[in-house]
């Protein structure tokens, strides 16, 4: 069962003033557990980083397209750079975990409705057993539902069909 941990998006520009993410400081600590738990075990690590085109606070080059330090990626540990909101589109991340053997992914990272929830979806479309840190994804609130509600949400609809929904101190690798 080779496993491979994927950091989705937990970049600067995330974590502004202007707009916090839902239990950000929370999730950003489970991701950081993860990671180093995965460092320890010798798990591979992949981080997913968005680039948000010209004008995003993700734009590419720009202090929010940085990793966040608390997560930032160790010399040797992959980075998966996309322009879509899945990891898997336009990118050649599924050969990397091919190549190497992979046939578990535990994700986690940002935003849940989003590039979690896609990852999630590709993921399983190509034949990988998905672990879900249910505590250690997040996203921000909109005009329609508040973060909480959409975690909940996601939780809910993909535990069971796309993925194993666990929390960070329940993840063995």
């Amino acid at each position: 069962m080779p496993t491979a941990l994927v950091i989705i998006d937990m970049q600067q520009g995330m974590f502004t003033d202007v707009v916090a993410p839902h239990r950000g400081e929370d999730v950003l600590q489970h991701c950081a557990d993860l990671l180093a738990r995965a460092r320890a075990a010798r798990v591979p690590v992949f981080h997913v980083q968005h680039d948000g085109g010209a004008g995003d606070i993700l734009c590419k080059g720009s202090p929010g397209w940085h990793h966040h330090p608390a997560v930032a990626p160790k010399a040797g540990e992959p980075v998966v750079e996309k322009r879509h909101i899945s990891a898997f589109h336009g990118t050649d991340f599924h050969d990397q975990l091919r190549k190497a053997g992979i046939d578990r992914l535990v994700i986690a990272g940002m935003q849940t409705e989003m590039c979690v929830d896609s990852a999630c979806r590709a993921a399983v479309a190509l034949g990988y057993r998905v672990v879900l840190a249910g505590d250690a994804h997040t996203t921000f609130d909109t005009s329609v539902l508040p973060a909480e509600r959409i975690v909940a949400h996601h939780n809910k609809t993909l535990d069971g069909a796309f993925v194993e929904l666990a929390k960070t101190a329940e993840i063995a690798f």
